[in-house]
């Protein structure tokens, strides 16, 4: 029988050795053989040389992605969060602290009240049954009290200072409780609410509520913990003389990991950066990038790099390959960076274009350690920012929340309801923008492009919003079951198990997916209601749907 009639599908090296640059949406896996549950696959990896993880989940050091309560949740669940740079040394330092001090999987914000104030309206507790009040009025002060709700309400004056009937010395746990042991205080005394205090400071307070919040989510695997039994927690810095001091302060902060942030890692500046890190704090891995290339790779591998980032203008907001005509398809850029630095023992994160967990398997089987994550956790309760509603639809990320926990979002009545009620009640957004945006570039960031000495700015990113996404205590559970899934049918058991199938039997294909064509069905005509109180005032709008998420509205009556 001819040879070519039993080919089927190509090997890794032989796809990607024929000169074409692939992005994710350019390759499809071959199922493998099944002999195991998808609940036995191990997720677990390597971070850096030194750091270990659940989950292969990073976020990344953007500005409207990782602050503390991002690093918090994302440790928690068994990931990283790297706490961006785009701000003061005092401030970045201040996050990573702020994240370094909890064991709880989230980050609360308590009304705070000093002894000589005043409690003058009920909107002074928020949605809070308390006020805590410490000496300076702050949370980072010695807590001496707490005036509760219920108290306040029985006040004949409410104008008197909290100290007259605040409860002095309440009830407090140490910030070293992890959720689990908080929650059991709770029940065991019987407590509405209890604060987490550290060194005197209030760190967080813990309800009931929070309690019963949390223990409805999904578990995943084991928190990420350093030696000390606090959160792994990374920052990031840039390549410049000012970062050798912003360098000190992370490293005095607690800061696990090291990312130096640059769009292209292969420069002087970071090859001296990571020798200067590496010999000044050698206990601290240091990761370098971004490459796309096996000879960037090589020259960050030689001058120490505990791990590599790799990608270049593949992310969601990123312009660089448009702008400056320089980059590579993320597939082809970490199967060939993964080859090379798998040699020397450095794991390589992959760094963008991940917009499903269909992306998440075909990275880490491609060769890499890790996904770093921007758009995907951009719009999550806990990315920096405050929601803000906007009619009508504009976003195409508008159903990644509803895709991953597990519903149906592509049926037709899923679809239909989601969108009803978003023409009724607008969008619920955040801002999300890249770090080359002129806007980040502002605060600061243009560092990162080698363009802060510039005196024209040249954008190499943009500014948009992405839909609520809910929290990642919820959705990157559900996105690891479904990369455990993907696994199961490659036939793999474990990350390692995929790398080493990728190099033998592992077989893949170019694919065009049929969700990112042009193919647009006519979904029909509906009448919306727009005034439940006038039974007269509806509306007739016909939309289009596109696939695999992108809509429009156009209004047939105005």
């Amino acid at each position: 029988m001819d040879g070519n009639l039993i080919d089927d599908g190509f090997p890794a090296v032989k796809l990607f050795n024929q000169g074409y640059s692939y992005t994710y949406d350019d390759v499809i896996f071959h199922p493998g053989y099944i002999d195991f549950p998808a609940d036995a696959v191990k997720l677990d990896t390597r971070l850096s040389r030194n750091i270990c993880l659940s989950i292969p989940c990073v976020a990344s050091p953007m500005d409207t992605v990782t602050e503390s309560a991002m690093a918090v949740a994302m440790a928690s669940v068994g990931g990283i969060g790297i706490v961006h740079s785009n701000n003061s040394v005092a401030e970045q330092a201040a996050l990573v602290r702020s994240a370094k001090s909890r064991r709880i999987p989230f980050v609360s914000d308590p009304v705070v009240k000093s002894v000589t104030d005043s409690v003058d309206s009920i909107s002074d507790f928020s949605s809070a049954p308390y006020v805590l009040v410490t000496e300076s009025g702050t949370a980072k002060s010695k807590m001496l009290g707490v005036v509760l709700r219920s108290d306040w309400e029985k006040l004949s004056d409410k104008g008197v200072r909290v100290s007259e009937y605040m409860i002095s010395s309440p009830e407090s746990v140490p910030a070293s409780y992890d959720f689990d042991q908080v929650a059991g205080h709770l029940a065991a005394k019987n407590l509405s609410f209890v604060p987490v205090v550290r060194d005197e400071e209030v760190v967080d307070v813990v309800t009931a509520a929070d309690v019963e919040r949390i223990r409805a989510l999904p578990k995943l695997g084991m928190p990420s913990l350093d030696a000390k039994g606090e959160f792994l927690v990374g920052a990031a810095i840039g390549t410049r003389e000012s970062d050798k001091e912003r360098l000190e302060h992370l490293v005095k902060a607690g800061a696990n990991v090291i990312v130096l942030d640059s769009s292209q890692g292969n420069s002087s500046y970071q090859i001296e950066m990571i020798k200067y890190a590496k010999k000044m704090y050698p206990d601290i891995d240091v990761i370098g990038g971004n490459v796309v290339t096996i000879r960037q790779a090589l020259n960050l591998i030689q001058a120490g790099v505990d791990g590599l980032r790799v990608g270049m203008g593949s992310g969601s907001i990123c312009t660089t390959q448009e702008v400056c005509a320089v980059g590579r398809g993320q597939a082809t850029a970490v199967y060939k960076v993964s080859s090379v630095a798998e040699r020397s023992g450095v794991p390589v994160i992959a760094d963008g274009g991940i917009s499903n967990s269909g992306h998440i398997v075909k990275a880490l089987t491609l060769g890499a350690s890790t996904v770093m994550m921007g758009s995907f956790l951009a719009g999550s309760n806990e990315a920096p920012g405050a929601y803000e509603y906007k009619n009508g639809i504009y976003s195409p990320d508008c159903f990644v929340s509803y895709q991953i926990i597990g519903e149906q979002p592509f049926s037709f009545l899923y679809r239909l309801g989601f969108l009803l009620h978003t023409m009724e009640n607008g969008l619920k957004i955040k801002k999300y923008r890249g770090m080359g945006s002129l806007e980040a570039m502002t605060k600061g960031s243009d560092a990162r492009y080698l363009g802060d000495t510039a005196k024209l700015k040249i954008a190499q990113g943009v500014v948009g919003a992405v839909a609520d996404k809910g929290s990642v205590l919820k959705f990157i559970p559900y996105t690891m079951q479904a990369v455990k899934q993907g696994f199961q049918d490659l036939g793999a058991s474990s990350l390692q198990s995929a790398h080493d199938l990728l190099r033998s039997e592992l077989t893949l294909e170019p694919s065009e997916l049929e969700q990112h064509k042009p193919k647009e069905e006519f979904m029909g005509w509906f009448l919306m209601k727009r005034n439940i109180f006038d039974p007269s005032n509806y509306r007739a709008t016909a939309f289009r749907l596109f696939s695999p998420g992108k809509f429009t509205l156009k209004s047939i009556l105005d």
